[in-house]
């Protein structure tokens, strides 16, 4: 049974900086799987936060972080992590990982929730 656990969420002050991990327990990974963060408000939609593709590596973000994120993962890549600098008040939500073993590159880049078959169940972050 696939789990993604979460961790490093809290309460960070504006132009601080975090790093969010995500922990694939009994995941099988593969060049063609792909890993992203979510986030999202109460009552509001799911967003795409940032991908990364296992085939070569390749990243994406979403504009509203693009610059200021890096996304990783580990040579094992079990370990997603999320690191987001220069923290503004609209950053806060519920971060949630994602995962899907085999997927196109090109899907894993629109960083649509509707590809992934495995989430975590979130890690809040608050920003003040």
């Amino acid at each position: 049974h696939v789990q993604l656990v979460e961790s490093g969420g809290g309460s960070v002050e504006a132009g601080g900086s975090l790093k969010l991990s995500c922990t694939a327990s009994a995941y099988t990974t593969g060049p063609r799987a792909c890993m992203s963060w979510f986030r999202q408000l109460p009552g509001k939609e799911r967003e795409g936060v940032a991908s990364i593709y296992y085939g070569d590596g390749s990243t994406y973000y979403a504009n509203s972080v693009k610059g200021r994120a890096t996304i990783s993962r580990d040579s094992a890549g079990n370990d997603v992590e999320l690191q987001i600098e220069s923290l503004k008040s609209e950053d806060t939500a519920m971060y949630i990982c994602a995962g899907r073993h085999s997927v196109s590159q090109s899907r894993c880049a629109t960083l649509s929730d509707g590809i992934f078959t495995q989430w975590g169940q979130g890690t809040q972050v608050t920003v003040s």
